[in-house]
């Protein structure tokens, strides 16, 4: 994953958040279960670090996203 796009899925299940990361390019997904209580930087954080693990490559910041 050396560039390209990075979406993400938050679904609330109880006291937990289902985060998905999803690499556009390649079409890898992970998920992640965090506290609902974590900020939403913090979910995809997480989450993009299992992606990014899973790809094996290095850190890489989200960017911001404007709703």
């Amino acid at each position: 994953m050396t560039d390209g796009e990075v979406l993400f899925e938050f679904v609330q299940v109880g006291q937990q958040m289902r985060v998905a990361a999803i690499h556009v390019p390649s079409g890898t997904e992970v998920i992640v279960i965090t506290p609902v209580v974590a900020t939403r930087t913090q979910m995809q954080q997480v989450a993009l670090a299992k992606l990014r693990k899973k790809l094996g490559d290095a850190p890489l910041k989200p960017e911001p996203r404007r709703f």
